[in-house]
């Protein structure tokens, strides 16, 4: 043992998980191991079998968290030859809402036999969206019965969300949904794997599962009017328990420590989503600074002291973020994703070529094009909604569109486009919240992005009209898992007593930050203008082409 002591934040991702060790006294960040999930996403067929999925279905295999446990963990732990008895602390972090059943004793049904080739025993990943007839039928529910829990989610529940994710596997394999005892946030399973105890965390409850810490979750008799047969779901197969992060969950059990070579009984947080953690990572534990996490999809995260109704957002929850504010949540569903599917999709072979004889990545070489464009120079606007929307629409069935293509326009000026598209849809949310009278002073920056896109990091200031910083670490989840960690273990062992205190001694920004150019911000405002147009056009029922064209492709793909 030594005078120092470690924690370790695990980030359950979309493709993979990841392990970081810190130095608690420092923030120092001494390690870092990735486990990619063996079946990834699960989206065309269940692996194994020749089962195939419908559309806008998005699986995971729970063994995969499993195996990021007693991978990445002791990877960390051999690369930087930290003795287990210094770490004091493990907490982990999850994509939400991703759902899983199980057992009684946490066993996921998929993990049985003779459930295996059931694709409602899977875990349904956050962007499952199969779920939107039964979404689209409790919000008409709860706007007709008068239910006052909408208005904290924006107007409308997700299909992304924990209700209509089990509505639809009740209506469609009812068999499954009554074999589950247990229907919980793979944030939650994964703690109670490594624990021994089922706990469930505050935010997933708060942001995913329609619970508030002052009013509970909804009445039995909204459940009922969903489906008479979901009228016991929270105390059937749920619980009202609910725990805050920071708060210890538990201790490794001698199974999860020989899995992650650990010492039994080493502190456990309690679970927490992703883009939540990675807010005090970002050195944030005040109103009036939006921390937007950047990788596959866009999460903004906004602390203010009071409660206010803002159209579109994913939720506001009371201590949902850090103990003492109400959290708010809004998001874009497709930024990194966006970009990926252009290079996999539309990039030249010709760019490619280019790309491999300067010796540079097919990202770095469309990012110096695009850069040197001005704003506005190719006449192009498009839309984000690649694969639908978040906030401030909440409809997963609009897609993209590009407006203003010729027989002229050139690869890099649809990346670029793309790139302000995102852009504009995250001016759309700073100003729904200003609008409900939510300060958005400046904007700092977390997640892969930032690293990557010097261009897409300007962009965002000018669009926006904000300056913009850039959080220090570059694992903002697996960092603040790793706060909350220190939270959990306390002071006695060397940790901290509460989550602004870790924040002060272990984050940090980065020297750079990325001002407005007035000039572009002149261009930008009469381009954003177009893109609100198109924006409302049809998101908000000027025309529902996009739907149309989506519903028309599903009759067709089932025919």
């Amino acid at each position: 043992m030594s005078d120092k002591k470690y924690v370790i934040g695990i980030d359950f991702g979309t493709e993979s998980g990841r392990a970081l060790l810190v130095e608690v006294a420092t923030g120092r960040e001494i390690a870092v191991a990735v486990h990619p999930y063996a079946n990834g996403v699960i989206d065309e067929k269940l692996p194994g079998t020749d089962i195939r999925l419908e559309p806008d279905w998005a699986l995971q295999d729970p063994n995969d968290y499993l195996e990021v446990l007693k991978h990445a963990v002791p990877a960390v732990l051999q690369q930087s030859g930290v003795d287990p008895a210094d770490v004091i602390g493990v907490a982990a972090d999850f994509t939400a809402c991703t759902i899983l059943p199980t057992t009684r004793d946490g066993t996921p049904l998929c993990f049985l036999p003779e459930y295996r080739n059931r694709p409602h025993a899977w875990v349904k990943l956050w962007k499952h969206h199969a779920a939107q007839p039964e979404a689209n039928k409790l919000n008409q529910i709860a706007a007709r019965e008068g239910y006052d829990f909408l208005p904290r989610y924006g107007g409308k529940i997700s299909s992304e969300w924990f209700v209509p994710k089990v509505w639809q596997m009740l209506d469609e394999d009812p068999e499954i949904y009554a074999a589950a005892d247990r229907i919980i946030e793979a944030a939650d399973w994964i703690v109670w794997q490594m624990t021994g105890v089922e706990k469930r965390n505050l935010t997933t409850a708060g942001y995913k599962s329609i619970w508030s810490k002052r009013h509970g979750f909804p009445p039995k008799a909204f459940f009922r009017a969903l489906d008479p047969r979901l009228e016991n779901l929270v105390d059937e197969k749920m619980t009202r328990d609910i725990y805050g992060f920071g708060t210890k969950a538990g201790e490794l059990t001698s199974q999860a420590a020989a899995w992650m070579g650990l010492r039994p009984g080493t502190a456990v947080a309690i679970g927490n989503a992703d883009a939540h953690a990675a807010v005090p990572a970002a050195g944030v534990s005040e109103a009036g600074r939006m921390v937007i996490i950047m990788g596959t999809s866009n999460c903004h995260m906004l602390l203010s002291e009071d409660d206010r109704i803002v159209p579109g957002m994913c939720g506001c929850v009371e201590d949902g973020i850090i103990p003492g504010f109400f959290g708010y949540e809004a998001g874009q569903a497709c930024v990194g994703d966006h970009f990926a599917w252009f290079m996999e999709t539309c990039a030249p072979a010709s760019y490619t070529q280019e790309a491999a004889a300067m010796g540079v990545s097919l990202h770095d070489l469309f990012e110096a094009k695009a850069a040197a464009l001005k704003p506005g120079e190719s006449g192009l606007v498009a839309l984000d909604w690649w694969n639908g929307n978040r906030s401030v629409l909440v409809d997963v069935d609009l897609t993209g569109a590009i407006v203003g293509m010729t027989l002229a326009t050139k690869p890099e000026e649809i990346y670029r486009a793309l790139i302000e598209a995102t852009a504009f849809g995250t001016r759309v949310i700073i100003e729904a919240f200003e609008a409900s009278n939510v300060a958005v002073h400046e904007i700092v920056a977390s997640g892969g992005l930032p690293d990557r896109n010097r261009l897409l990091m300007q962009i965002y200031a000018d669009v926006t009209g904000r300056p913009i910083k850039v959080a220090g670490t570059k694992q903002g989840g697996a960092f603040g898992s790793a706060m909350h960690a220190a939270v959990a273990a306390g002071e006695a062992a060397g940790g901290y007593a509460t989550i602004q205190e870790a924040t002060r001694a272990m984050a940090w920004l980065r020297d750079e930050q990325y001002t407005p150019n007035p000039a572009a911000k002149a261009i930008y405002d009469e381009l954003f203008a177009e893109y609100k147009q198109l924006h409302d056009y049809f998101g908000r029922g000027g025309n529902d082409v996009m739907k149309r064209l989506k519903a028309l492709k599903v009759r067709v793909l089932k025919d």
